[in-house]
């Protein structure tokens, strides 16, 4: 099969074992990566292990990789495989430690730590990074995969799809119901009914 799109063609020779392809993919994607793992976990130190389990992974299933699907599209279901098993792993941890804590400190341990710098967020202000980051953080995995994917990577409904492995009509369904509450967060934000905070 002809490859056209020069990622997918540095997966097939990383799938023959050419590292410096592997390298070049790396460059290209890490910083990407690391946003996309951030917007799961919150925490920037945490995004950057992530992504480096994710091209981990990459590295080892590219002997495998076919081309039917879009380079970046494959990376991404990698990516949010490892995101959703990550936020199960915290969850089940959460549980355990909020029944041993009082109402207040498990309120106190939702919160997530904001990535610092994110040059991608057109809007103004740390303070509103955090009410996004803030909301983001209470959407269900699947919303938070294709809302990032979309407005944050800027990949289409297809390619959202098939990363992860769903319709189309589904996709647009998460994207839309991310985006609702996205907004009233941020609107909430916005006219006061939500405490500001410090990201220093």
């Amino acid at each position: 099969m002809l490859v056209e799109d020069d990622d997918a063609r540095l997966m097939v020779a990383v799938g023959r074992g050419d590292r410096a392809a592997f390298s070049a993919l790396f460059d290209r994607h890490q910083a990407g990566v690391v946003r996309f793992c951030g917007r799961f976990v919150g925490n920037q130190a945490r995004a950057e292990e992530l992504a480096q389990d994710v091209f981990i992974k990459l590295f080892k299933s590219a002997a495998r990789y076919s081309v039917d699907a879009k380079f970046k599209t494959f990376l991404y279901r990698v990516a949010t495989n490892h995101c959703l098993n990550e936020l199960r792993r915290f969850d089940e941890k959460r549980q355990q430690e909020a029944r041993a804590m009082t109402g207040e400190q498990h309120d106190e341990a939702l919160e997530l730590d904001v990535a610092a710098d994110s040059p991608e967020l057109t809007l103004a202000g740390r303070e509103l990074e955090a009410a996004v980051a803030s909301a983001m953080a209470q959407l269900s995995a699947r919303e938070r995969a294709a809302f990032t994917m979309c407005r944050f990577e800027g990949m289409a409904y297809r390619d959202i799809a098939q990363a992860l492995e769903s319709t189309e009509s589904a996709v647009k369904s998460l994207i839309h119901r991310a985006t609702v509450t996205v907004m009233k967060h941020v609107e909430a934000w916005q006219q006061g009914l939500l405490p500001s905070r410090s990201l220093g």
